[in-house]
């Protein structure tokens, strides 16, 4: 499995281990985007944890250290392939980070995902293959690709494997790798489980939590329910789509405690 292992060249020469070259360059202009993830970088203190839930290969992790040098990045990714390249990268580019093997939900145990072979940003505990498609149909038109195209770059991507992962809670990974100091950053894209990530924090965690950001599929009222539990522990929320994404189910947040000065 590791011999499907690609390289992708960064514009700064550096180069991390993918899946997939053009996905990873699709991952990587998003974080290099004007967004929320730039924003909640631009934020971090040196000395901040940030905790990169669903990490895939680690470009986020890598953004977050390249905008804000000291922090202590602690990057969550349960899929074997994905973790392997997320390893491998941290350990390139983010050294002083931790990579772990894991999903993260709102109890300890284990669970079975769908592994996209083709699509590896996309696969979840919670895979809908016909949600997913349609998903990814809407945006490749938004992009501006013709019907041909589209069921080109469409065909058997979402054909899914099933696997077993390892699950815990982000309470439990803050009590065995950061019991202490200021949680700059929780950046979370689990395709479908986010509101199972945010239950599985425990009260006396929230008030070390700066900022949240977030990738929510609002289907089942899930994005209401998100921002509700966010607002409860005392962050502010901001909601957008963008542009490429429109008639998706696919939203972005951004949460913040306010300033106490």
């Amino acid at each position: 499995m590791l011999t499907s292992l690609k390289q992708l060249t960064l514009e700064d020469g550096r180069s991390v281990t993918c899946t997939s070259p053009a996905e990873a360059r699709m991952l990587w202009d998003d974080m290099s985007a004007e967004g929320y993830y730039r924003r909640a970088a631009a934020q971090l203190h040196p000395d901040d944890i940030v905790l990169d839930i669903g990490a895939n290969i680690g470009l986020s992790a890598i953004a977050f250290a390249d905008t804000c040098p000291g922090v202590r990045v602690i990057a969550v990714e349960p899929a074997p392939l994905a973790f392997e390249c997320l390893r491998r990268n941290m350990g390139a580019h983010v050294p002083d980070g931790i990579a772990l093997e894991t999903g993260v939900g709102v109890a300890n145990g284990t669970a079975q995902f769908t592994w996209y072979p083709r699509a590896s940003a996309n696969y979840s505990r919670y895979a809908d293959r016909k949600r997913d498609n349609e998903s990814t149909t809407t945006f490749l038109q938004n992009c501006g690709l013709d019907q041909n195209a589209i069921a080109l770059v469409t065909n058997d991507v979402h054909d899914g494997e099933q696997i077993d992962v390892k699950v815990t809670t982000v309470s439990a990974l803050l009590a065995d790798h950061a019991p202490t100091g200021e949680i700059g950053l929780v950046k979370i894209d689990v395709e479908r489980a986010e509101l199972d990530v945010v239950r599985g924090i425990a009260e006396s965690d929230w008030a070390r939590i700066r900022t949240v950001v977030a990738e929510v599929h609002d289907c089942g009222d899930r994005l209401a329910q998100f921002c509700a539990l966010l607002r409860s522990h005392g962050l502010a929320t901001e909601v957008r789509q963008d542009a490429f994404l429109r008639g998706t189910e696919l939203y972005e947040v951004f949460a913040c405690r306010p300033p106490t000065w």
